[in-house]
Formats: C-alpha cells, structure tokens, sequence
C-alpha cells in the first residue's frame, strides 16, 4: 500500500482505488480483524454528528448561546438545543420556525450522506413541551367522543402533532381517529368506536 493510502479509511482507499476492496479484505485477513459493518445506529449518529455541526455553525452566525445534544431514540437522530436565552426565537410561533430548521437540518446531514434525514430536532424543550400538550388534548378528545358518542373536530396541526394525538387517542379504550383535509390544513377527527 502507497504511504499516502496508509492510516485512511476503507472508504477512502476505495475513492481511490477501485482495487482496493480487496487490498482491504487482504489486510484486514492478514491483521485479522473482520470487515466493519455499518449498522443503522452509525448511520444515525453520523446524521447526528453532521447535524450537530450544522446547528452550531448557525449559532455562531446567529451569535445564539446554546447547548447541543445528540441523541438515538426510536430510529431517529435525535438533536437538542438548550440553554440559550435567544432560543425561543428559534422555535417560533406554533414551532413554525423549528419545524423550517430541522427541514433545512436533514437537507445539510442528506448533502453529506447522500441518504434523505428523518433527524428530529427540538430547541428549548419546545418539542417535548408540545408533546405533552398535544397527549393531553387527545386523551380529553377521545375521551369525549366515547361519552358523546360525537366526533370531535381539532384543528389544523404538523404531521408530528397529529402522530401524537392519533397515539394518546389509540389508548383510550372505545376511541379511535384518523386524519382529514390536505396540508396545511390537515386535522384530526376523533370517533367513538360505538
């Protein structure tokens, strides 16, 4: 192997070398380590690390104080901004603003990889906030669908906040919803099963 090959990645010697899949597999037989896989878990603390890098380069444009954390939960790259008093104008009204920067997010982790982002971002606590919010509000929905034998009509809401309501209502029991009108004016109706 070349000195300017030495010390690079697989995937750096393959750019390289078309040949060199199999200088690779040679090296690692003769090393005896097994060839790497990658697993999803890496592909989305990858997405993790490029979103982290994205987001702090904003906030240094911005001149925005705040803390980043990164995170894996339920096979998403899960990305946090804390801490910063200035944050709140990241997040908007009804989040309009923090659902433009995560699209804008899993754009720049989609350059890098190649592969389309389901990254989730949350600033100042606003997503979990509004989770907890929107739960409630299905519960209570559902709940009174099931004692008024009514539909119940909320209003327009994001794709994640219908996700939440149709959850908290698929838990009471005799309750169940589905999803109405075209973006951005999509719903969530709630019925009794009775």
């Amino acid at each position: 192997m070349s000195e300017a090959l030495q010390g690079a990645t697989a995937e750096e010697v393959a750019d390289v070398d078309p040949e060199a899949d199999e200088l690779v597999a040679e090296t690692e037989e003769e090393s005896g380590d097994a060839p790497v896989e990658r697993s999803g878990d890496d592909l989305l603390v990858r997405e993790g690390d490029i979103a982290g890098d994205y987001l702090e380069r904003l906030l240094d444009l911005l001149d925005y104080d705040g803390d980043i954390d990164l995170d894996v939960e339920a096979g998403r790259a899960v990305v946090s901004i804390d801490g910063g008093d200035d944050l709140e104008k990241l997040v908007g009204p009804r989040g309009s603003v923090l659902e433009s920067l995560q699209e804008l997010t899993r754009l720049a982790v989609q350059q890098e990889t190649g592969v389309r982002s389901r990254l989730m971002l949350d600033i100042a606590g606003w997503r979990q906030a509004r989770r907890n919010e929107l739960a409630e509000l299905g519960r209570s929905a559902a709940e009174e669908a099931v004692r008024t034998g009514e539909q119940v009509k909320l209003q327009a809401m994001t794709p994640f906040e219908r996700k939440v309501v149709h959850d908290a209502v698929a838990a009471v029991q005799g309750a169940h919803s589905e999803s109405e009108g075209e973006e951005p004016r999509r719903r969530v109706v709630v019925f009794s099963k009775a």
